[in-house]
């Protein structure tokens, strides 16, 4: 298995820099190389390959408005900043960008992703474990059998929609909407919220000119729902955020709520984007699944090493001078760990096409005390959610040459467009909607027991509306 090729990656419409523009030159002020515009959304694997042939494990890059930053490129070093959070801190307030004008953080798009907030990935220490703790517990509190269900009847909801047609997009038709389906229903949104806040969560991750706006976007969203929980809790991730006994504020709440809606969708719906592309490209790996020599969960991890949903992740600031994989590290400066060069190191994985699906030591979900919290509710969305797809349309095929298919990317993630597939058409099955999650336990603070929420309305014109809003333009 092997990334998509190079040659068909696309741009958003309307972002694409005009000739002569220095976003077309690869390199910025001393030969510096950028990770971002034209040149590094073509092939970033290969700009990872390129940087690591030149300076090794850590290499010196340019982020968006030629922010400097060292990208972290070797499996062990990756770990070893990952896991070393009294050398490599988590909190971005340690960057000296701030303090010199390398940034401005009115204006700089990269604010959403590299600014400090209230929640536990910028903290460290006891500060963390007290916000970490209440993000698990409100994880935890869903048990993989209970998901399971609600994200079964989400599916066959999708398929239902275009099963008696022959032929779908399953990019927009499945792949992105049934995450979000399913983590509106666990944080407790209103359904009306979640369209656009699909879009402001992509357009956060693409760090283009409108990602502050979207920023607040999201933030001003989040900031409602906590208000109206404070007034109704309900058996959701909100609720439990907020009767936690770690006495989270509402601020701290809601930036948790944005941590976990971001995270949550982007990683899995592009996990699971990736995974049937694979199904439906690469007879190999379809045959594996179907002759038993390899899981569906197993086809995940194998994903996971090979086109990892987030390849570079932000961000880890020095807390003194150090030296990392033959580079002088100086106090202050900002380190992004490269999870897709990583993952194909050759000091862990010496022939890349070997087969690695039983081993999850892969760097997809970072390392360390910020290894991501809700892995395991994103492997199971993406388990249950393609079993169920293969399932029903086990005759599944890609519609177009597989030369046809594009992505587009940015500094952080890179998406496959569209996937434009065709079967033999099937009746629905006529899925019933989930019912309401159970209420969690009595909150230990003194609050009064969340009361049970009312049946949620029917969501056929949410549906219709996440569709309009995630297709690709």
């Amino acid at each position: 298995m092997t990334v998509p090729p190079a040659d068909r990656t696309t741009t958003e419409p309307g972002l694409v820099p005009p000739p002569g523009c220095p976003a077309h030159t690869a390199t910025g002020a001393g030969g510096v190389t950028r990770l971002h515009g034209a040149a590094a959304e073509t092939d970033p694997m290969g700009l990872y390959e390129k940087l690591r042939a030149e300076h090794g494990p850590v290499a010196p890059v340019l982020l968006e408005g030629d922010v400097r930053a060292w990208l972290v490129l070797g499996y062990l070093e990756n770990r070893d900043v990952a896991t070393r959070s009294t050398q490599f801190s988590r909190d971005p307030r340690t960057w000296h960008g701030w303090r010199s004008g390398e940034i401005d953080p009115e204006t700089s798009p990269l604010v959403p992703m590299i600014g400090w907030r209230p929640d536990c990935v910028c903290a460290d220490g006891e500060e963390h474990q007290r916000l970490r703790g209440a993000v698990t517990a409100g994880l935890d509190q869903f048990d993989q059998r209970g998901i399971r269900r609600h994200i079964t009847r989400f599916a066959h909801q999708l398929i239902d929609e275009f099963s008696e047609s022959g032929r779908t997009e399953l990019v927009g038709e499945f792949a992105e909407p049934l995450p979000m389906l399913v983590l509106t229903h666990l944080l407790g949104m209103p359904d009306e919220d979640a369209p656009k806040l699909v879009q402001a969560a992509r357009d956060l991750f693409k760090a283009t000119e409108t990602s502050l706006a979207s920023n607040a976007y999201v933030l001003e969203t989040l900031k409602e729902l906590v208000a109206a929980k404070r007034v109704l809790p309900g058996p959701d991730i909100a609720s439990v955020l907020m009767a936690h006994p770690a006495g989270l504020t509402d601020e701290e709440v809601q930036h948790h709520l944005r941590l976990i809606l971001l995270a949550g969708y982007e990683t899995t719906a592009n996990l699971m984007a990736n995974v049937l592309r694979m199904s439906v490209t690469d007879p190999r790996f379809r045959g594996s699944l179907a002759g038993g020599q390899m899981t569906l969960p197993e086809a995940v991890e194998q994903v996971l090493w090979d086109e990892p949903p987030l390849m570079v992740c932000p961000g880890r600031w020095a807390t003194g001078d150090t030296t990392l994989g033959g580079q002088e590290i100086k106090a202050g400066d900002m380190l992004l760990l490269g999870l897709a060069a990583g993952n194909v190191d050759q000091s862990v994985r010496q022939d890349p096409s070997t087969r690695v699906h039983h081993n999850r030591a892969h760097l997809s979900f970072s390392a360390g005390a910020h290894e991501c919290p809700g892995q395991d509710i994103g492997r199971v969305i993406a388990d249950t959610g393609i079993d169920i797809l293969l399932t029903r349309l086990p005759d599944i095929s890609l519609a177009v040459p597989e030369s046809e298919l594009t992505w587009r990317s940015s500094t952080w993630a890179r998406h496959l467009t569209a996937l434009p597939v065709k079967f033999a058409p099937r009746a629905p099955e006529g899925r019933d909607l989930p019912a309401p999650l159970p209420v969690p336990p009595p909150p230990t603070t003194g609050m009064p027991t969340a009361p049970r929420l009312p049946e949620s309305p029917p969501r056929v014109s949410w549906r219709a509306r996440l569709r309009r809003f995630l297709r690709i333009r």
